[in-house]
């Protein structure tokens, strides 16, 4: 039964990472304890697409990402996030604790290799 649980699992990250809304990653957060990964993104970004295509369809990082934290993605054509919180350009990262403190702010595009560095000591 673990096997077909880890294949499945396997399968899924194939696809890359699963965003979950704001909302959504509040509750998971309730329940886990885990730090939000919150993407702020606009439509039309060129920068946010590439992050799409090149870093968060790979099934290692993705999986990497979903182990340790709630990914969020959040689009501001459409949401707002916070007035209080700056966001000069996108894509930006925010890195948000179980009390709602944000602990590391990561602005700008990545490959996987550096955004795995940058986001692999974050606890």
């Amino acid at each position: 039964m673990n096997k077909l649980v880890l294949l499945f699992l396997s399968v899924l990250s194939l696809w890359g990472v699963e965003f979950h809304t704001y909302k959504e990653g509040l509750q998971i957060q309730k329940q886990t304890g885990k730090i939000l990964m919150i993407d702020i993104i606009r439509t039309g970004c060129h920068y946010c697409e590439n992050m799409e295509k090149n870093v968060f369809q790979d099934g290692e990082l993705s999986s990497f990402i979903e182990q340790k934290f709630i990914p969020v993605k959040i689009n501001l054509d459409y949401e707002k996030f916070s007035e209080e919180i700056r966001v000069d350009f996108t894509p930006t990262f925010f890195f948000v604790d179980k009390d709602g403190k944000i602990i590391k702010k990561i602005p700008g595009s990545w490959n996987i290799e550096d955004f795995k560095d940058l986001i692999g000591k974050i606890k």
